[in-house]
């Protein structure tokens, strides 16, 4: 995969999650740029209540709370709060909760790969709508001389590590649909009545997730192909993941006495 930052940056199009003005990071229009240190480094992770995740990352993430899979494509999502727009583990100084996993998809903010398909790369980008970056920061863009500074360099690599495992994540994926492992699930939340009865189950979302009966259904030849693969212990750690949703839950009415909200990953 040929990637690099942009001498003359193009039109970067399409939504993607946290980045409001994604921009081709350039010398000629980032040069005298970089970041500062914030005070409330994740602050943008807020509104991420379902945050994209790697396969290699399911271990850590399960034990935090469930881990879905969402979409024609079944991209794997960390769900990180109840209601839309709401990152449950964020705090309102800007830090994650002690303990929560921190998805690499959030670590690697403001920088992201866009495909130039023009150049049939990947070039580098930055979202130029983030606070924190600003003219002289402290960790610049680029050296006087217009080279990338070894900050941006150490970003590339990050960045170009989480696209390898964003390609093994899809094969890992693929697997899975061709063993037509997947199943629609849903998650309820049961509120109790004043008098201790319990109340009218309410759904909190709607999903994909691997069909404990299909995978059990599979043949012992195919069953030591996922362990030798290493898809079995994702799986199973995706399956683990779901008991999350009682944590979120728990939490949600810990912090407010309203009811959560129904919210689809």
């Amino acid at each position: 995969m040929t990637t690099k930052t942009a001498q003359q940056p193009g039109q970067i199009t399409g939504n993607v999650l946290f980045y409001s003005q994604p921009e081709p990071l350039s010398p000629e229009l980032h040069g005298k740029l970089g970041v500062r240190q914030s005070d409330k480094p994740f602050a943008f992770a807020k509104p991420g209540h379902a945050v994209p995740l790697t396969v290699g990352e399911f271990p850590l993430a399960a034990i935090c709370g469930p881990i879905i899979f969402v979409g024609d494509d079944k991209t794997p999502i960390a769900v990180m709060g109840l209601n839309a727009g709401d990152n449950m583990f964020v705090q309102e100084d800007g830090m994650f909760e002690a303990g929560v996993y921190i998805p690499a998809y959030i670590r690697r903010y403001p920088f992201v790969f866009a495909q130039d398909d023009d150049a049939k790369q990947m070039v580098l980008c930055i979202d130029r709508k983030a606070d924190f970056i600003i003219e002289g920061g402290d960790m610049p863009f680029f050296e006087k001389d217009g080279t990338p500074s070894d900050y941006t360099k150490r970003c590339m690599e990050f960045c170009n590590n989480f696209e390898g495992e964003r390609q093994r994540t899809q094969s890992f994926v693929q697997i899975l649909k061709d063993l037509d492992l997947f199943e629609p699930k849903v998650a309820n939340f049961t509120p109790m009545n004043p008098d201790g009865t319990a109340g009218e189950p309410q759904k909190i979302a709607e999903y994909f997730g691997v069909s404990e009966d299909k995978l059990n259904a599979l043949s012992a030849e195919k069953l030591k192909e996922l362990r030798d693969n290493g898809a079995l212990g994702q799986i199973y750690a995706h399956l683990l993941s779901l008991i999350g949703w009682d944590r979120l839950v728990a939490l949600a009415m810990a912090r407010a006495p309203q009811q959560p909200a129904a919210a689809n990953g």
